[in-house]
C-alpha cells in the first residue's frame, strides 16, 4: 500500500533542498540521479493525490513481478500536475 504521508514528506524535503540550492536545476538533477525510484506527486481532483513514475518504472515492475521487497532508494518530487511529471520524466530519460 502506498504511504501518501511519507511521499508528501519526501516531496517537502526535496522541495526544501532545491529551494535552498543556488543552482536549482543542478539540485533537481542531483535528487533524480541519487535515487533509484523517483515519483512525481501532484494534486488530483479525482483521487486527492496523483502519482507518476519519473524514474525507475522498470525496477518497480521487476519488484512487482518477483513479489520480493527490493533494496532501492526512492523519493518524491512535488509537481503541479500530471503533465509536468510527464515532461520531467522525458527530460531525465
Amino acid at each position: 500500500m502506498i504511504d501518501f504521508e511519507e511521499l508528501r514528506g519526501l516531496a517537502d524535503a526535496t522541495r526544501s533542498y532545491i529551494q535552498m540550492s543556488e543552482d536549482k536545476a543542478l539540485a533537481l538533477r542531483a535528487v533524480i540521479a541519487g535515487h533509484d525510484v523517483v515519483l512525481g506527486i501532484y494534486p488530483s481532483a479525482e483521487d486527492g493525490v496523483g502519482l507518476h513514475v519519473i524514474k525507475g518504472d522498470e525496477l518497480l515492475r521487476e519488484i512487482a513481478n518477483s513479489n520480493e521487497a527490493g533494496d532501492y532508494t526512492h523519493t518524491a518530487i512535488a509537481v503541479h500536475n500530471l503533465e509536468q511529471a510527464m515532461v520531467l520524466r522525458e527530460l531525465v530519460a
